[in-house]
Order: C-alpha cells, then sequence, then structure tokens
C-alpha cells in the first residue's frame, strides 16, 4: 500500500513539475484573425508567457492588454519563444510568413518549434516542414476543427502530424485552447488532409441544409418547424442548429466566414483530383460558394443560403 502511495505521490510530483516547466515557457502566436486572437488569448489564461505577431500590427491589441508581449515580426517572435503556433488565412499566408525575409525561418534554429494551425494543402504543410527542419527546429502541423465560439470557449479538436516529440511536448499548450487532440502520424502534410476532408464533409453538408430551408421557404413549410424536426432526429447536430437559425434568421457574422470554407473546399477538391477521384457533390457545393463569394465572402459560412435564394424570391 505504501509502495503504491509513493508512486502515485511521485507521479504527481512529475507532473506537476511537467506543469510549472510548461508555463515557464514563452509561446509565440502568429496570426490573430477571428481564431488566432481567442487561441492566443487562452494561452495566456493557462499562465504561459505570450509574444504576439499580427501582419495587422493593430489587431495585437487584445492580447497585448491580457498581458501579452507584441513583437515586430515573425522572426522576432521565433527567437524569442520556446514553441511558436501560427493561426494563418491560407497557403499563400503560410509560406510568405514562413520563408519571408522577417519570417519564421530568419528566426528559426535549433531547440525552437514551429506549430502551424492554418488549414493548408499538404504540400504546403510538407514544404514548410522540410524548411523548419533543415534549419534545426522541430514541427508539427496542427490544423484545428471548430470556429470562433469553440477558439473561445477553448474547446477546439487538433489535428496533428509531423515531429511526435514536440507533440508530446506541447500538450498543456493544445490542452489551454481545445479538448481534443489526435496525432496522425509523422509524415507532415496527414493532418491538412484529414482537416480537408472535414471541412469538405461540413461544406457539403450545409449546402443541404441550405437548399432545404430554401425549399422549405418557397413552398409554405415552417423554417422553425423544419429545424425542430431536424434536432429530434437522426441528423440532428450542432452545425444544423447553430447554421440553420443564421439561415432563418438572416443573420450572417462570421464565425467561419464563407471565403475560408470555399477555400477548404478548393483545396479538397484540388485533393481529390490528385486522387483520381471525381466527387460530384462536393463540387456542387462548392459552385454555390464561389457564387456566394463576391457579396458574402466576408460573412459566415451559412451566407451560402443568400446565393441560393437570390434565384428566386421566396412565396409569402
Amino acid at each position: 500500500g505504501q509502495t503504491f502511495i509513493a508512486h502515485v505521490f511521485h507521479a504527481s510530483c512529475r507532473m506537476e513539475q511537467k506543469a510549472k516547466m510548461a508555463a515557464k515557457l514563452t509561446v509565440g502566436f502568429l496570426g490573430l484573425g477571428i481564431m488566432g486572437n481567442p487561441m492566443a488569448k487562452n494561452l495566456i489564461k493557462a499562465g504561459f508567457n505570450v509574444t504576439v505577431w499580427n501582419r495587422t500590427a493593430q489587431k495585437t491589441a487584445e492580447c497585448k492588454e491580457a498581458g501579452a508581449t507584441v513583437s515586430p515580426t515573425a522572426a522576432d517572435v521565433v527567437r524569442q519563444a520556446d514553441v511558436t503556433f501560427a493561426m494563418l488565412t491560407d497557403p499563400a499566408a503560410a509560406r510568405d510568413v514562413c520563408f519571408s525575409d522577417s519570417g519564421v525561418l530568419a528566426g528559426m534554429k535549433q531547440g525552437k518549434a514551429y506549430v502551424d494551425c492554418s488549414t493548408i494543402d499538404a504540400a504546403c504543410a510538407a514544404t514548410v516542414c522540410e524548411a523548419v527542419t533543415k534549419a534545426g527546429g522541430r514541427y508539427l502541423e496542427a490544423p484545428v476543427s471548430g470556429s470562433k465560439m469553440q477558439a473561445e470557449q477553448g474547446t477546439l479538436i487538433f489535428l496533428c502530424a509531423g515531429n511526435q516529440e514536440l507533440y508530446s511536448d506541447i500538450g498543456s499548450m493544445v490542452d489551454a485552447m481545445g479538448k481534443a487532440k489526435f496525432y496522425l502520424g509523422a509524415q507532415a502534410g496527414q493532418a491538412a488532409r484529414m482537416k480537408l476532408v472535414v471541412n469538405m464533409i461540413m461544406g457539403s453538408t450545409l449546402n443541404a441544409l441550405a437548399e432545404g430551408m430554401t425549399l422549405a421557404e418557397h413552398c409554405g413549410v415552417d423554417g422553425a418547424q423544419l429545424l425542430d424536426v431536424l434536432s429530434l432526429g437522426a441528423m440532428a447536430s450542432p452545425l444544423f442548429a447553430g447554421k440553420g437559425k443564421a439561415m432563418l434568421t438572416g443573420q450572417y457574422a462570421p464565425n467561419f466566414p464563407l471565403k475560408h470554407q470555399q477555400k477548404d473546399m478548393r483545396l479538397a477538391l484540388e485533393l481529390a483530383q490528385s486522387a483520381g477521384l471525381t466527387l460530384p457533390v462536393a463540387t456542387a457545393a462548392n459552385a454555390n460558394f464561389v457564387a456566394a463569394l463576391d457579396q458574402h465572402g466576408d460573412q459566415d459560412f451559412s451566407a451560402v443560403k443568400q446565393a441560393l435564394a437570390a434565384d428566386k424570391p421566396a412565396k409569402h
């Protein structure tokens, strides 16, 4: 009995010591948009020393007020931080922030680590991984499933691939921002593929809901009752509940901007093409997002319903 108690005590002490060591680490964060800003703030709340950078400097204000240090360049963040996270718009931004003169590589060296949470394609993840590793650093791709609300609540799902030791080392940081994490293998690009498949399914499903809501409007079916029926059956989901309400009220404040969803559909279809697949449902869903881009690109992706509604006014 005493031996067991001693083991438990020592294990508890080790965990406490590890937590204290983690809290002493300096964490960098690049990209403070809809997702990055609340993610960085959750790291600050968890007790980490956080240094931030954003291409548009005024977006650093909230994090600075919460206790973060603001750096003038991405390279400076990497130099100051033990682990640097990034949450960037797309592959072009991810490459630019990595490879530009004052970017990640300019500050990367032995002992540093880079965790990219951006939704990018597998080729981009592999390119960044190779460059960071060559510079002496460790790399993990870690795109997240979830949008603004989950980022604020710290309930994101992290999909990770790359350096497994780094995956273990940043557990407490990821736990401050998310509710679950998956390690998908050592090959950079695997997490990107998983994320694109997830978002492709989400975009296609949302289009089906948008078409259903539009059809209901045009044939006199009560939209609120439709959502109630859906909520009690096999298709009940947070996606239908939240986005259905947005479609019903026409309120499309961006939790996940439509332009980003369309980008993910495009990348998923490129992935399908490289695998020799034709995906007609996802292709049609992407076409609807493209049709909505000009007028609704900055709104929530549930605003894809507006592209359908534009075809014909509803009967009243």
